[in-house]
């Protein structure tokens, strides 16, 4: 067993490269090989967004607080609140953040595929956020 202490493991400002507008990373875990789930408790300020991305093994998301997008590549904007679970399959090209005007947090799943847990694109425009 593993006990990771409240508090030891820092949040982090999530880089600009994969993020649009301001959005905080806290790692919960990322297991040793061969096993491969890494989470994290992501917090998206009001109108912050990931950039376009896949996940080699798919992704899971657990809206913990607030209300959110989430767009796939050809779908359309869908809305998201607290309590909600998203599932992307593997490959699936998909975004998601906070409402224009809401606070948004959500606890992202993923599995790591030759240690690959995500392929980040291009950026979401504010077009295709606004819809």
């Amino acid at each position: 067993m593993k006990i990771i202490a409240c508090g030891s493991v820092p949040t982090v400002i999530a880089p600009e490269k994969y993020f649009t507008g301001r959005v905080l990373q806290t790692p919960i875990i990322e297991k040793e090989p061969p096993a491969r789930l890494r989470a994290t408790l992501v917090s998206f300020e009001p109108g912050a967004r990931t950039h376009w991305h896949t996940h080699p093994l798919g992704q899971t998301l657990y809206v913990t607080a607030g209300a959110g997008m989430v767009q796939t590549w050809d779908g359309p904007i869908q809305e998201i609140r607290t309590g909600d679970v998203i599932s992307f399959a593997p490959g699936e090209k998909h975004w998601h953040g906070a409402a224009p005007k809401s606070a948004m947090t959500h606890i992202a799943m993923q599995e790591a595929l030759d240690g690959v847990h995500a392929d980040w694109l291009e950026e979401v425009t504010a077009a295709q956020y606004s819809g």
